[in-house]
């Protein structure tokens, strides 16, 4: 997909299948990308960026930044620890692979402005989150 990079040092991912699961999220939600980087770390480089940008020093599975100036051309970047996604694919029984996939949708619903903050809008995410997910069946790993 066209002003799509996916980065992955460490980890083996499928980045042909990241390019299609973002063509087919951006047919469904009708977006276009200006520019958008989708990086997967490891939990201490995601802590590093926690800290330096948000003021966190904790992990976490997805941090999303968000420059797009339009609702439905994005430009952002995406940072997704595959040490977080494999605990909570641990936690919540379901594939590395399936945790992944709903990181990427996860970021992208935070790009198109939807947000988690409040107990209704995590619940309007979720909805959407898993909607999404049930639709897109990739194998990233």
């Amino acid at each position: 997909m066209k002003n799509l990079r996916v980065y992955s040092n460490k980890f083996n991912i499928k980045k042909n299948e990241v390019h299609s699961l973002v063509k087919n999220l951006s047919v469904e939600l009708n977006f276009s990308i200006q520019t958008l980087e989708i990086n997967f770390i490891s939990g201490e480089e995601i802590q590093v960026i926690n800290k330096s940008y948000l003021e966190h020093n904790y992990t976490t599975d997805i941090i999303t930044f968000n420059y797009s100036t339009t609702v439905k051309l994005l430009d952002g970047e995406i940072f997704i620890s595959v040490d977080d996604a494999k605990q909570n694919a641990e936690k919540f029984k379901v594939s590395l692979s399936d945790e992944l996939v709903r990181l990427i949708i996860h970021g992208i619903l935070h790009l198109l402005h939807f947000d988690d903050k409040t107990a209704d809008d995590k619940k309007i995410m979720k909805r959407m989150e898993n909607k999404l997910l049930s639709t897109n069946k990739f194998i990233l790993l």
